[in-house]
């Protein structure tokens, strides 16, 4: 797994390379791609196609039709803000990684039932943030953690000197990179 998973929004098809090419420039071989919006599908599937050396993930998956859909489209990984049994069914049946979001001992329990050790832990900085994931580490101590919202720059070195934590998730990566680029033109 990637150290870092950018939260990708594309809102036009358009904007796929200037944003997979930034990241790419920044050291970031990976995307999670959205669905939030119309063109999400259309936007992994040209990622997929056009950046092979990267991983391309789905990400705001909230059920089975937009899972099949992102499979279809080339996503190599599945990234929900809640948990989906009929996700990790789909995923599990086809051995794709899926990253379902879980911050209570209920929704680790069920996520560990559905066979899954890695969870998204979103929004983290609603939940209790790096000391929540101490305190759910203690009772689930073969659960890793990818802490996504409310991550950022100021944060990050603390959450990746964790064990628990697999990887990080943020918006923030794709700010930062597309910002880089432009201070480079």
């Amino acid at each position: 797994m990637e150290k870092f998973i950018p939260v990708v929004v594309i809102k036009e098809l358009a904007e796929t390379d200037r944003i997979l090419t930034a990241l790419k420039n920044n050291n970031i071989h990976c995307a999670e791609i959205t669905f939030r919006t119309a063109c999400a599908a259309e936007a992994i599937a040209y990622a997929a196609q056009h950046y092979p050396d990267m991983k391309i993930g789905a990400g705001t998956v909230i059920n089975a039709a937009q899972c099949e859909t992102a499979l279809a489209a080339g996503a190599t990984f599945i990234v929900s803000p809640g948990l989906s049994p009929a996700v990790a069914e789909i995923c599990n049946a086809r051995g794709i990684p899926y990253y379902p979001g879980c911050v209570t001992p209920t929704e680790i329990m069920a996520a560990l039932e559905l066979g899954i050790t890695t969870v998204k832990f979103f929004p983290a900085n609603i939940y209790g943030g790096l000391k929540a994931l101490k305190a759910l580490s203690a009772p689930f101590p073969q659960v890793k953690f990818i802490p996504t919202g409310g991550v950022d720059r100021s944060n990050i070195d603390e959450f990746l000197a964790f064990d628990k934590v697999s990887a990080i998730g943020g918006s923030f990566f794709v700010k930062e990179a597309l910002e880089k680029m432009e201070a480079d033109k």
